[in-house]
């Protein structure tokens, strides 16, 4: 299992783009440096009415399929 730990902060209306659709990944820097994108549907529960502000891991398989995303904070 692969994990990777970042930071992210989006506004209400940041998120309704990619709630809605309009966006299907986000890209993020996870605290190594490296550019991770994963699909913007796995957000969805964590949308709260001033958007999204926590700090997350992603779990992958080894081969990079997506398990979970869990908020640490």
């Amino acid at each position: 299992m692969i994990e990777y730990y970042f930071s992210l902060q989006l506004s209400y209306n940041e998120c309704m783009d990619y709630y809605h659709g309009r966006f299907s990944s986000v890209q993020v820097v996870e605290d190594n440096g490296k550019i991770i994108r994963f699909a913007a549907s796995h957000l969805r529960p964590y949308v709260s009415s001033i958007g999204i502000r926590g700090r997350f891991r992603l779990l992958l398989t080894p081969e990079n399929k997506f398990i979970r995303l869990e908020r640490v904070a």
